[in-house]
C-alpha cells in the first residue's frame, strides 16, 4: 500500500510547493484535484485534455519531486436536474476518462450524482420509502437517469483503461455499498468504490463490514475521520444540516484520522483491506474545521505511517 494526499487541503499553495511537502514527509502520491467539487486550483482537467504541453509539464513536475499522480478527481453531479451543471460535470468526467491514461493514472474519482424528481430543477435524495411518491422518485431516479447514464460511462472508462470510483456520499444516489453493488451490478464493473470511512461512520455502518462486502469492488480508498457527539446524537439523531462550522451544535464533524476513531479501527480497516485484495493508495483528505491545514495534514501523516501495510503480501508462513 501507498500513501497519498487529496490536494484540495493546499489551497492556495503552489502545486510546485505542495509537491515538495508531501516528497519531505515520505508520501508517496497526490490524488490531484482537477474539476468539479474540489476545484481547479491546482489542474484544469479541461486544459489538459486540449493541451499536451501542460500534460508534459504536470507530469515533470510531479517527477521532478518523485511523487505520483494517484488519481484525478473530478467530484461532480454529471446528473444534475439543471442541464448546465450536468453538461459541465459530464464534460470533465469524460476529459478526466481521456487524460488519465495519458498520464499513467488508473483511477478517477467522484460522485454518481443525484438527479431530481423529474419535474425540478434541483436533486432530490430520497431517504425513506413512504409516502410512495418517494419510491417514485427512486425508480425513476434509477430506472431513467443513473443506470443508463453511468453505463455509457462505465464503457468508456472500460475503452480507455480506466475505473470511475464513487464516493458513497450522503446526498448522492450512491451513499453506502448496497446502492454502490446496485448501480455497478447494472452499469458495469468499470465502477467501483472510493471507501470513504468518514461518510460511512455516522450512518452507522462498520466499515470494516464495508469493506468485507465491497470486496473487489473497492477501487479507491480516503482517509478521513468522523467524530460523532453522542449527546447531540442523542438528542437529534445523525441527520445534521448544521454548518460543519458548528462544531459544538453538530451531531458529528469530520476530523484528522485517529481523532474520530481510534488507531485499533485503523488498523483493523487496513487489515481488511488487505484481506479483500487491496494494495492500492491511502489518500488523505484533510477537512478538520479544529485544525489548521498544515497542523491535521502533519498528524495525518504520521499516524497513517503507523498503520499502513507496506510490504507485498504473501501467502507463504515464514516458520512453515
Amino acid at each position: 500500500m501507498k500513501l497519498s494526499v487529496f490536494s484540495p487541503v493546499f489551497g492556495d499553495m503552489p502545486l510546485d510547493a505542495a509537491l515538495k511537502y508531501l516528497a519531505d514527509r515520505g508520501v508517496d502520491g497526490m490524488e490531484l484535484g482537477a474539476g468539479g467539487y474540489p476545484g481547479k486550483a491546482h489542474a484544469d482537467i479541461i486544459e489538459l485534455k486540449n493541451n499536451a504541453k501542460k500534460r508534459a509539464e504536470l507530469k515533470a513536475l510531479f517527477d521532478k519531486h518523485g511523487i505520483e499522480i494517484a488519481a484525478l478527481s473530478v467530484h461532480g453531479n454529471p446528473v444534475h436536474p439543471q442541464k448546465n451543471i450536468a453538461k459541465t460535470a459530464d464534460e470533465e468526467l469524460d476529459a478526466a476518462i481521456e487524460v488519465a491514461p495519458k498520464l499513467g493514472v488508473k483511477n478517477i474519482i467522484t460522485f454518481s450524482g443525484c438527479p431530481g424528481d423529474g419535474k425540478g430543477d434541483m436533486p432530490n435524495w430520497v431517504t425513506c420509502a413512504w409516502p410512495n411518491e418517494f419510491a417514485d422518485v427512486l425508480k425513476y431516479q434509477w430506472n431513467d437517469v443513473l443506470v443508463p447514464y453511468w453505463t455509457k460511462k462505465a464503457k468508456l472508462a472500460a475503452d480507455n483503461g480506466v475505473r470511475i470510483c464513487f464516493e458513497m456520499h450522503p446526498g448522492f444516489c450512491v451513499y453506502n455499498p448496497e446502492t454502490l453493488l446496485k448501480l455497478r451490478a447494472a452499469a458495469g464493473d468499470s465502477l467501483g468504490a472510493n471507501f470513504d470511512p468518514s461518510h460511512l461512520l455516522w450512518q452507522g455502518i462498520d466499515p470494516v463490514a464495508a469493506i468485507k462486502k465491497l470486496g473487489n469492488a473497492l477501487y479507491w480508498f480516503h482517509a478521513k475521520d468522523t467524530a460523532i457527539d453522542k449527546y447531540n446524537t442523542a438528542v437529534n439523531g445523525v441527520l445534521d444540516v448544521k454548518p460543519y462550522s458548528d462544531e459544538a451544535g453538530r451531531s458529528w464533524i469530520f476530523r484528522t484520522v485517529g481523532y474520530g476513531s481510534d488507531e485499533k479501527l485503523w488498523k483493523d480497516m487496513v487489515s481488511a483491506l488487505r484481506t479483500v485484495g487491496y494494495d492500492g493508495y491511502l489518500s488523505i483528505e484533510h477537512e478538520d474545521s479544529l485544525m489548521t491545514q498544515t497542523e491535521g495534514l502533519d498528524k495525518a501523516i504520521e499516524f497513517m505511517k503507523n498503520v499502513i501495510i507496506r510490504a507485498p503480501r504473501t501467502n507463504a508462513l515464514w516458520w512453515v
